[in-house]
């Protein structure tokens, strides 16, 4: 038996899933995370290099490799795709200046073949900022500037709207992460 088999069959009993949290900087990633492990949103730093966090849904733990999205970081992401699971890319809906970036980014990491497979969701971070009635029209303008009909064949992808601050739609992006994973790595349940 050789380690590959040990440590996938090491993964399918733990049913831990790997996901990879990306998007430029101040999008709300760190923010996200620490609103889904409930800690106090209200004072959060710049992430410089990485946090992993883990967050247990129902039976699964998810291991989130939260990375900055400086500019100079962003060369150092592809060091964080092996075995990704999942990615979340995070938009900040309230800085449109920045779109034309985030769609480079974005489109670059997608076409990286190490992350071929993965399931992907795009949130639309800071949907407090926008007019509650305004949420959809905002998210589908968002969509069109990202070219998301542009993403290669290979990724089940999914775009929401959330606000990091006040929760909007974390459960329901988290419910997702784990119901796409789960459908597809394992099988046996």
């Amino acid at each position: 038996m050789g380690l590959l088999t040990i440590i996938k069959k090491q993964k399918l009993k733990d049913k831990e899933i790997r996901v990879l949290m990306l998007g430029l900087d101040n999008s709300g990633k760190t923010t996200i995370v620490k609103k889904i492990l409930n800690e106090d949103v209200n004072e959060v730093s710049p992430t410089l290099g990485f946090n992993i966090r883990t967050v247990t849904r129902g039976q699964y733990k998810l291991n989130i490799w939260d990375i900055g999205g400086q500019k100079t970081l962003r060369p150092f992401w592809r060091n964080y795709f092996e075995k990704t699971d999942f990615m979340i890319w995070v938009v900040d809906a309230s800085a449109t200046d920045r779109l034309h970036d985030c769609r480079k980014e974005l489109q670059a990491i997608l076409n990286e073949d190490r992350l071929v497979g993965a399931g992907v969701l795009i949130w639309i971070n800071k949907l407090d900022l926008v007019d509650p009635d305004q949420r959809d029209k905002t998210v589908e303008r968002i969509s069109g500037h990202l070219d998301l009909d542009q993403i290669p064949e290979g990724h089940n992808t999914t775009i929401m709207g959330c606000s990091a601050y006040t929760g909007y739609n974390l459960d329901a992006g988290m419910d997702l992460v784990v119901k796409e994973v789960s459908e597809r790595l394992f099988l046996f349940d």
